[in-house]
């Protein structure tokens, strides 16, 4: 089975990292979470941490033995999957902006690691032209989308924005994890 980085950021879909950290683990792939400060605000590391039996991160430099968990993690990792993927994190992922554990981590994953990215925003985010450039940058930069699904959300609106099932996003992971 596969090392699998699942990023979390913060967004109403996160109780969907959780089971599907869950199913990952009960899959057979050993998963460490990292969550971004807001994300950990939102859901407690430690609930990662008790369904996958791996460390669940948020910040690099409140550990004592130094600043390199990036590095570390990117170097175990053999697959990313950020989940949910707020309109934000597509944008700084994009961009290539390194301001937290889980961006610095992307970015310092070796070439040829696959990325796969969750989306999960309103409807109206989703369809906004800066993050379709994001997303369609992300698709460019060698990133699998997994796609949105159309329902209500949890701002009241319908429209397509929800995030993939985790039952899908496994489905995904297994396709990679294959290869």
């Amino acid at each position: 089975m596969t090392d699998i980085l699942l990023g979390v950021s913060a967004s109403a879909a996160i109780h969907k990292a959780a089971d599907l950290a869950s199913k990952l683990a009960q899959a057979g792939h050993t998963v460490r979470a990292i969550l971004t400060p807001r994300a950990a605000e939102l859901i407690s590391p430690q609930l990662f941490e008790a369904l996958t039996g791996e460390r669940a991160f948020v910040d690099e430099f409140v550990d004592p033995r130094g600043a390199m968990d990036h590095i570390d993690l990117s170097q175990w990792g053999k697959l990313l999957v950020v989940a949910p993927c707020t309109a934000d994190l597509v944008s700084r992922l994009a961009l290539g902006l390194a301001g937290d554990l889980l961006t610095t981590t992307a970015l310092a994953l070796p070439a040829g690691v696959p990325r796969l990215f969750c989306p999960a925003m309103n409807p109206h985010m989703f369809a906004s032209p800066p993050v379709a450039r994001n997303v369609a940058r992300l698709i460019e930069d060698g990133w699998q989308l997994v796609e949105p699904t159309e329902g209500h959300m949890a701002c009241g609106v319908e429209g397509r924005g929800r995030m993939a099932e985790p039952d899908a996003i496994v489905v995904a992971v297994a396709a990679w994890s294959t290869r």
